[in-house]
């Protein structure tokens, strides 16, 4: 049975294995910077940013960083190890995390126009996850780096047309840092 595990930068080698796995499975412009994201992973963080490795056992077999909100949570990264993949681990670790959270869950996926951005797509709606139609961009993580195309997934009690204005802005200013009065 797969469970999570909440690490900071006081876990060397859970860390270390976090961060790798992070490198080879985002582009660069879909994270932050390694060390504004080990500021996050501090011990004494005061954020709401959650930085977990998926175990079974004592195996890490992936990743899953989210930002707990109290209404929602978001999703910021998940990842299963390439050895791994295909395997059932995402299911499951999804499972976990909707049980662990028990509360509403948005996350980001890159828009339909390719197959594997379709497949993850399928992964996440078979999951309980709804694609919101809304225009959607995310904003760059690092200098330099534009705003990426990409759609919101919800699950839980959570209406494209109700709250996607409050989601996006809650993400806009405590996730990426952005004004969203000057853009």
């Amino acid at each position: 049975m797969l469970h999570l595990q909440r690490i900071t930068t006081a876990d060397p080698e859970l860390y270390t294995y976090m961060e790798e796995l992070l490198i080879h499975s985002f582009p660069a412009d879909e994270y932050r910077d390694l060390e504004e994201l080990r500021n996050y992973s501090a011990p004494r963080s005061e954020k709401p940013f959650y930085n977990n490795i998926i175990l079974e056992g004592d195996t890490p077999v992936g990743l899953l960083t989210y930002w707990d909100f109290q209404q929602f949570c978001y999703i910021e990264h998940f990842a299963i190890d390439p050895a791994k993949r295909n395997g059932g681990y995402g299911k499951e670790a999804l499972k976990a995390v909707r049980t662990l959270l028990n509360r509403p869950i948005v996350l980001e996926v890159e828009e339909p126009n390719e197959e594997m951005a379709q497949r993850r797509i399928g992964f996440y709606q078979r999951e309980g996850f709804q694609l919101w139609p809304n225009a959607y961009q995310q904003p760059p993580y690092k200098p330099g780096c534009g705003f990426l195309p990409m759609q919101l997934m919800a699950y839980g009690a959570l209406d494209n047309l109700r709250d996607f204005e409050t989601i996006r802005t809650k993400l806009y200013t405590e996730v990426y840092k952005v004004n969203t009065q000057t853009i």
